[in-house]
């Protein structure tokens, strides 16, 4: 890595690391930002961080001074005032906006200033709301409010002149409309008190100063051209006649370029302040000039916003001062006093420093990108925008395997997350750049939405194209290393290099792992070692030496879940607590018997007819994100009491309920290559995908030996595991011995005893591993996780363990008597290939 920094600063050196301020950027790593040692932090553009010495000035601001509501006249408020009033100068001077000409109107971000733009605007039947593609969902909520008063809006793509005329300046701009969009109804418009229409329409044009998708650098050329309305499209349409504003959206680029307002006189801007310097959050501005403030009308009216106001008859007299009337209720008065100490760090450094910094991490790191390749020549990397002219601190971008096929983002997510790396992936709120870069027409999203696919969900891929992209972004602090960090991970985790060096086991999961090739004879010599049955979803389970099956699989068998407040069934994922409840069945007394080092008591809960049934009712299973078809369920809930003892055990509000039936369930995902779904047929009560879950220990000895080598990257830091993973932390019903390390990846059938089981394919692992089941702690090492996903992934699952299905025939063909059939620890495991007339039907 050094000599590639050496390398890195001959290019870049001038531009990185602040080498005028008086802390270097290694400094101000090593002293501000302790908290990311081990961690890679590439989600600037969502949400950048907060230093540790800026934090320590608020906690020292707001233990020091006594600061009141600012709606009085007594020594803490007029503190407060005065606090209020010395921050809406330095947000003006951040943009370079003379307090004659602009206000600042604080907000609860920019979302809220956007929309308190589209509220006010003086709408009319004749006005034009006009906005780029590359646009955040915020902005395109403005278009509501236009079209309800009967305006026309549309969207456009602009292009620069000066790139179309090798170089030579122009100061023009080319417009690309989009349809034009209009509602045949629309709301008579009511002005409000403050207004001051003149009488012409007035018409809106937004852009954004950096597009957070792509990191397009707009040119800020557009605010007068816009406005002085003499260029095309404006001159030459009659339609576009009237006054047009300006609304800059400047939330993702203010980070490190704010909008000079001296040069470019928009009519609005806004921002917010987490995105500048990372806290306080839920505090944006809308920077208004004097003469657009007029124009807006305003209705509502609140604390704080008026002279005065009589209750029972309708009058009110409006404050004068514009920030007093757009300005609701009492603003968020400390963290407006959080934000000086957040702009003195960025004064310090200069936002010009900062975004010479940033935008050489970029630069640096996309030109590596772009040269990155497959064995066989075929670029990894499809990069959005690579060919803009002005780019910001932003790479949005997808990858692609060796046979050009695309890799999800989401397994882009979940192996950066596994390397310790935080990056964004989706849309980002920002459907036209999306649409625009990834070649999706309408109809591909309305198809996308028909098959399921919403908003952070997991449909990465659809169609043969990805709904979304992977996005990293750098900040302030970024540093060299951490670029490096990124661009190692990239060739670790998604160059295929020579086939002579891959491994033997992932050769055969990267083929069909249900392949019908390899051996139809049965497989000998393999031990039913154990059996876990775990009764509650998500709680401890039990171990014995014999149990009976049913049609779910083992009887009893997650049977029972806790379910939260607002329907969402509650896993380890939310509450750890869980894995410290035990729990037991004794099938004589038909009782399930739970413990909980939090609760004094034992539970008993009958699993006969139940007194303590509280009534049946239906639940959906609506938070399992890639089931297109959600599975209903009849379930048993229970009174307060047992509900108590569960909230208590969890220290979370619960509702225990019990499977009493399913109506129908649907395939979780697809095994490819025209094979058959998931678990379509079997019964089965609140598991993921299938009845029961099987692990062989010979794999996980296999695992072992892997996680004590010593060449396991986690994070920024090489880590060796000590402590060998015991079979149970994948919390598998059947423990098997005897078999070869991954054998159990080509069965399709076992006969265990007189027991016959379907095999559905790997099972798909998730942090659920990573959760130490002793102590309830998610490990920092993400171990076993990010090994596995170094050798056991296939198309964006992580496979360890496999599924089946229990077939209720015996191994003669016959269908089973109603006799109760049973599972017994040291039953021999005949394992086979061949498909049955079960699997071909």
């Amino acid at each position: 890595m050094e000599r590639g920094k050496e390398a890195f600063s001959e290019l870049f050196g001038k531009d990185y690391g602040y080498p005028d301020a008086v802390k270097s950027i290694d400094d101000i790593r090593a002293s501000e930002f302790k908290r990311l040692e081990g961690l890679t932090y590439l989600d600037h553009a969502g949400a950048t961080l907060y230093s540790e010495a800026q934090m320590e000035a608020v906690v020292k601001d707001l233990t020091t001074n006594v600061y009141g509501n600012p709606h009085s006249q007594s020594d803490s408020s007029m503190a407060t005032t005065g606090i209020i009033c010395a921050a809406r100068q330095k947000v003006l001077d951040y943009f370079n906006a003379s307090p004659e000409n602009y206000k600042c109107i604080f907000t609860s971000g920019a979302t809220a200033a956007l929309k308190l733009i589209g509220e006010c605007f003086p709408w009319s039947s004749e006005s034009f709301y006009m906005y780029t593609m590359e646009n955040h969902n915020s902005v395109l909520g403005i278009r509501e409010y236009a079209l309800d008063h009967g305006a026309t809006a549309v969207a456009v793509d602009v292009e620069n002149i000066t790139n179309l005329q090798n170089g030579t300046h122009n100061s023009g701009f080319v417009f690309s409309e989009h349809t034009v969009q209009r509602r045949p109804e629309s709301l008579s418009l009511k002005h409000g008190q403050n207004g001051e229409l003149s009488g012409s329409t007035c018409n809106l044009f937004a852009f954004p100063s950096e597009c957070n998708f792509s990191g397009q650098k707009f040119s800020l050329d557009l605010v007068n051209y816009v406005k002085e309305g003499t260029g095309e499209p404006f001159k030459s349409s009659p339609d576009l006649c009237g006054r047009w504003m300006v609304l800059i959206d400047a939330a993702k680029g203010s980070a490190t370029e704010p909008p000079d307002l001296a040069r470019f006189h928009a009519d609005f801007v806004v921002c917010s302040f987490y995105k500048i310097f990372g806290y306080p959050t839920g505090l944006g501005a809308l920077i208004i000039h004097s003469e657009a403030a007029r124009i807006l009308t305003k209705t509502y009216f609140s604390g704080g916003t008026v002279s005065a106001s009589i209750a029972d008859v309708d009058f009110i007299k409006r404050r004068e001062n514009i920030e007093q009337v757009l300005e609701d209720g009492t603003l968020s008065f400390l963290a407006i006093a959080s934000i000086h100490h957040g702009f003195m760090i960025i004064n310090r450094l200069t936002s010009t420093a900062i975004f010479r910094h940033t935008t050489s991490l970029a630069a640096y790191t996309r030109d590596v990108m772009m040269g990155l390749k497959h064995a066989n020549g075929v670029d990894v990397c499809n990069i959005y925008g690579k060919y803009l002219s002005d780019k910001g601190p932003t790479i949005a971008f997808n990858l692609r395997r060796a046979d050009g096929s695309w890799v999800g983002y989401r397994e882009v997510e979940k192996l950066a997350s596994l390397s310790g790396i935080q990056l964004r992936t989706g849309c980002f709120c920002n459907p036209g750049a999306c649409a625009k870069y990834l070649d999706l027409s309408h109809f591909d999203l309305i198809t996308n939405l028909e098959a399921g696919h919403v908003c952070w969900d997991d449909n990465d891929i659809l169609h043969g194209k990805p709904t979304g992209a992977v996005r990293i972004s750098f900040g302030y602090m970024s540093t060299y290393e951490d670029a490096e960090i990124f661009l190692r991970f990239l060739d670790k985790a998604f160059v295929s290099k020579s086939d002579s060096s891959a491994d033997i086991v992932a050769l055969r999961m990267e083929s069909d792992p249900l392949s019908d090739l390899g051996s139809k004879q049965l497989v000998h010599g393999i031990q039913l070692k154990s059996i876990t049955v775990y009764p509650v979803k998500s709680c401890a389970g039990f171990t014995v030496h014999k149990w009976p099956l049913s049609n779910i699989g083992l009887k009893y068998d997650r049977e029972w879940l806790l379910k939260g407040p607002t329907g969402e069934i509650i896993t380890q994922k939310k509450a750890p607590e869980m894995c410290n409840i035990q729990t037991f069945i004794d099938l004589e007394k038909g009782v399930l018997i739970l413990e909980s080092p939090r609760c004094k008591e034992r539970l008993q809960v009958s699993i006969l007819k139940d007194s303590q049934c509280d009534g049946v009712l239906e639940m959906n299973i609506f938070n399992q994100r890639h089931v297109l078809f959600f599975p209903k369920y009849k379930v048993q809930a229970y009174n307060n009491e047992v509900n108590r003892w569960f909230a208590e055990a969890i220290a979370w509000p619960c509702t225990f309920v019990r499977c009493s039936s399913s109506e129908y369930r649907s395939c979780n995902n697809t095994r490819g290559r025209g094979k058959t779904c998931r678990d379509t047929w079997g019964k089965l009560n609140f598991v993921n995908e299938a009845q029961l879950l099987l692990v062989s220990e010979e794999s996980v000895c296999d695992l072992n030996s892997r996680l004590n080598s010593t060449d396991i990257l986690v994070g920024n830091a090489q880590s060796a595991q000590t402590v060998p993973i015991n079979a149970m932390r994948f919390r598998p019903n059947l423990v098997i011995s005897g078999a070869e390390p991954y054998a159990e990846d080509t069965w399709r059938n076992l006969y265990i005893g007189k027991s016959h089981f379907s095999s559905l394919g790997g099972c798909s692992r998730c942090q659920m591993i990573n959760i130490d089941q002793q102590s309830g702690q998610l490990l920092r090492s993400k171990e076993p996780l990010a090994t596995l996903a170094s050798y056991r992934r296939v198309q964006g699952k992580i496979l360890f363990g496999i599924l089946l299905r229990y077939e209720a025939k015996d191994c003669d063909g016959e269908q089973n008597s109603g006799a109760e059939t049973w599972l017994q620890a040291g039953q021999e495991v005949y394992a086979s290939n061949e498909q049955t007339m079960e699997d071909t039907s």
